[in-house]
């Protein structure tokens, strides 16, 4: 699965790695755990951009799972091209069977689009679900479907 973080903020000051999330990624961010829970199941592995925003946006989807796996934090996710993204893909473990990305835009869709040959819009908290028949390492740009798409939203 590739996840956008939830929304964020824009404080005064504040470096970009350093934003965190506002009101609406706070609410928004569980939701996406339960949509996780309810129509995908266990996660094997998580693997995090370090940013403020993207290790809060798992820490409360990972509220609404059960069992939830310790977040691997790789620099590479922060600001990563297609490539750079596709290469954090690769190295996820050969036993590893069901892998949450979290990061960010325009990565992310990027990264979504090469795999499936599919364009979705991947706006804050937005998740897609992709199939991969071989291992990780053979992830390839069109050699993966795409099973579903969703933006949960928290109320």
């Amino acid at each position: 699965m590739v996840l956008r973080h939830a929304k964020s903020d824009w404080p005064d000051g504040v470096p970009d790695p350093q934003r965190p999330l506002n009101a609406r990624g706070r609410r928004d961010a569980p939701a996406v755990g339960r949509w996780i829970r309810d129509r995908v199941g266990p996660l094997d592995a998580v693997v995090c951009s370090p940013a403020i925003r993207t290790r809060q946006t798992w820490r409360l989807l990972a509220a609404e799972l059960d069992a939830p796996p310790d977040p691997i934090v790789d620099d590479r996710v922060y600001a990563a091209p297609v490539e750079t993204l596709l290469a954090v893909v690769r190295d996820i473990p050969e036993d590893v069977g069901t892998a949450l990305l979290v990061g960010h835009n325009p990565g992310v869709a990027g990264l979504v689009a090469v795999l499936t040959g599919e364009e979705v819009e991947m706006k804050t908290s937005a998740i897609t679900v992709l199939g991969l028949t071989a291992s990780w390492v053979d992830a390839a740009p069109g050699g993966v479907s795409l099973i579903d798409h969703a933006t949960p939203r928290g109320s």
